[in-house]
């Protein structure tokens, strides 16, 4: 049981290091923009999506709604057989999951109003390289030394954790 239980601290310390950025589009720019007045193509090509961003869709969901369809129910504003009902409260979300296109409709008759949206989702950027800004020495031997105790703070936190998995459980 210890054994597992630092498994799990340790997993838990590598997730929290691995560093993913998602972003929150709201669809047609603005908090309640889910409605026939815009151009959602104009829109969605200014933009850049990535496998884990979300899509904030905010409408009026007594006149509206959000179903993620194929290629061809998009092109055609075809309703039945949807992939998926995102449509909730009328300030609903959708992750972005994997790169690929994705395709999104209003089934209530307003997809022939120009009520779709089509996404080409993108696989994440590797992380960027920081660039390391030129510091003077006075600075930056007082971030080292703040760095040093940052480390030995979280190294006994950690080591703590890990001696109580192993010996107390």
């Amino acid at each position: 049981m210890g054994r597992r239980n630092t498994w799990v601290i340790l997993t838990y310390v590598t997730v929290l290091m691995i560093e993913v950025e998602s972003s929150l589009h709201r669809v047609g720019g603005g908090k309640y923009n889910w409605n026939p007045d815009l151009n959602f193509s104009d829109w969605a090509n200014n933009q850049r999506f990535y496998a884990g961003d979300w899509l904030f869709f905010g409408f009026d969901r007594t006149r509206h709604n959000i179903l993620q369809v194929n290629k061809s129910s998009y092109e055609q504003c075809i309703n039945d057989d949807f992939i998926f009902n995102v449509t909730r409260g009328g300030r609903d979300v959708f992750q972005l999951v994997q790169p690929k296109p994705y395709y999104f409709i209003c089934g209530r008759g307003y997809c022939v109003k120009g009520m779709k949206l089509a996404v080409n989702v993108l696989p994440q950027p590797p992380p960027s390289i920081p660039t390391v800004p030129i510091i003077p020495a006075s600075t930056a031997n007082a971030l080292i030394i703040n760095l040093n105790a940052f480390t030995a703070i979280a190294i006994t936190i950690l080591m703590a954790f890990t001696f109580k998995a192993l010996y107390f459980d």
